[in-house]
């Protein structure tokens, strides 16, 4: 399935898209919003959605595109998970896993403003596979065990301002990933039984429509079943939350492009799962 909220920030509603993506249909017959309840309802009832043909079809012509899950208890982002975007940092690729956490309201619609904080000159794009969890996730056994606690996909863009996240941070990066905004998601919300491999997708970045990132969930370092067992060991996770696996070379951290400015216009994209269009302005 493919699930998409749609409406203004705080009021949108839940849509199922055909799987030619010609038409919507609306969910609310079936549950309020897309979020944990709704995840973890359909993992325990994967036949919870009934066939597209029994629910009323919606226009979503015109309207804003929110978010794809409904505020999160959690985001949660795995640092320097591609080899090459690690060296490019300056850092050596890791043993295990790195976390660090965004706040839960920094989550917005894929074409939603992404705003510049006050005093920035270092705001950074980051295209990333989010993983999308279903089923409450402690202790799993093992990384087989874990595919099974994953609702579904998302495109994700881990915006990042580099100067709180490394010069400002006293040692934390969530300074640098908190900020308003700085969390575009979706289109839509991929359910796990339609994306054969989570480590076969291509993802890309652009600025202002030229190619900053394009590379391939096979490179990443940990897989999404070894992030979400190891995860497991440390923390809980619930349904609904949220994982940015990490981001390949190509981001300005590197050096090699500029930084973000008011009116660039980042798209990033992961096949499959739609693309999204953020424009830079500054914060009000």
């Amino acid at each position: 399935m493919r699930l998409m909220r749609i409406g203004e920030a705080g009021r949108e509603r839940p849509v199922l898209v055909s799987a030619d993506c010609r038409h919507h249909h609306d969910l609310r017959p079936v549950t309020a919003d897309i979020d944990g309840a709704f995840l973890a309802a359909l993992a325990d009832d994967p036949g919870l959605v009934p066939d597209p043909s029994s629910l009323p079809t919606t226009s979503v012509e015109g309207e804003r595109i929110g978010a794809p899950v409904a505020r999160p208890s959690a985001v949660l982002c795995i640092g320097q998970n591609y080899a090459a975007h690690a060296a490019e940092s300056g850092a050596e690729p890791p043993t295990v896993p790195i976390l660090f956490y965004k706040s839960p309201n920094t989550v917005v619609g894929p074409h939603d403003d992404v705003l510049i904080p006050r005093g920035s000159a270092k705001t950074d794009w980051e295209v990333e596979l989010a993983v999308v969890i279903g089923r409450r996730a402690r202790y799993l056994a093992s990384p087989a065990d874990a595919l099974a606690h994953v609702a579904g996909y998302a495109a994700s863009n881990d915006v990042s301002e580099r100067a709180y996240q490394i010069e400002e941070s006293g040692g934390q990066w969530s300074k640098g990933k908190s900020c308003e905004t700085f969390n575009p998601l979706g289109p839509v919300l991929v359910t796990a039984d339609e994306v054969a491999d989570p480590q076969e997708l291509g993802l890309r970045s652009f600025v202002n429509g030229e190619k900053r990132q394009d590379s391939s969930t096979s490179d990443m370092i940990f897989g999404v079943a070894e992030i979400v067992h190891h995860l497991s060991q440390y923390l809980v996770l619930e349904p609904g939350d949220i994982i940015n696996t990490g981001t390949p070379e190509g981001v300005a951290l590197s050096g090699r492009f500029p930084y973000l400015t008011a009116g660039d216009v980042v798209e990033v994209e992961v096949d499959g799962l739609g693309r999204q269009r953020s424009t830079l302005r500054p914060a009000p």
